[in-house]
């Protein structure tokens, strides 16, 4: 099975098999977010990225998996990436997380409240914490530092394939979420660092490299 990223709210989830952690990627909901729940092979402790909505496919996309729930990061305060939060929230038990910031902002005020630089453990896997400022004050990305190949990074809505998220037009927001996006993404990460956003399909950061002064530029 390839992996693609390319996923619909109507279809099937995408499987990408690493040797020590499996990702599966979803969309729900009519704004077509992306859901991924990230699973420790040896272990079978799960971790999800966004509970954005549709409870029943997320609880669906678990038993994908081994099942269970250890950990709900919530990427930003945003209402669409947290419709079904306090849904998968019950019927989990799992620990909920979220950047410092947004957390109280969210309808699970989480266990865990996150800042840059900070890890999150499940099973045999540990996730870096990045704060990414300006999309909301909270915004976080995680990345998985995978011991045999490239690192992989869930952006949520501060970097897309094109661009940072959207700031609606402040200067001083995009300032500070490009800023974060080159400091703390492009300056850390090789090309083939593999990027899932909040919507829509993957990139590299070898393919977004080329185009950053053009973004700086044009202000979006």
């Amino acid at each position: 099975m390839t992996y693609t990223g390319n996923v619909t709210s109507d279809g099937t989830s995408d499987l990408r098999e690493l040797p020590l952690l499996t990702i599966r990627k979803a969309e729900v909901g009519e704004l077509a977010n992306n859901v991924y729940l990230l699973t420790c092979i040896r272990t079978g402790a799960q971790l999800l990225i966004d509970a954005a909505d549709d409870h029943a496919r997320i609880m669906s996309l678990l038993h994908e998996g081994s099942g269970g729930l250890d950990i709900i990061v919530t990427t930003h305060q945003h209402w669409d990436h947290q419709r079904a939060l306090e849904q998968v929230a019950a019927s989990t038990k799992a620990i909920t997380a979220a950047g410092e910031a947004d957390a109280d902002a969210l309808a699970v005020v989480p266990a865990r409240r996150l800042v840059h630089g900070d890890t999150l453990a499940f099973g045999d896997i540990t996730l870096d914490v990045i704060h990414l400022r300006g999309h909301t004050p909270g915004s976080v990305a995680l990345v998985y530092h995978d011991p045999q190949r490239n690192a992989h990074i869930w952006t949520g809505d501060s970097l897309f394939p094109g661009g940072v998220g959207n700031v609606e037009q402040d200067p001083e927001r995009f300032a500070s979420l490009l800023g974060d996006v080159q400091t703390r993404i492009f300056d850390v990460y090789d090309d083939d660092t593999w990027i899932y956003p909040g919507h829509g399909g993957d990139t590299t950061l070898g393919v977004e490299r080329p185009h950053l002064q053009e973004w700086r530029e044009r202000g979006w």
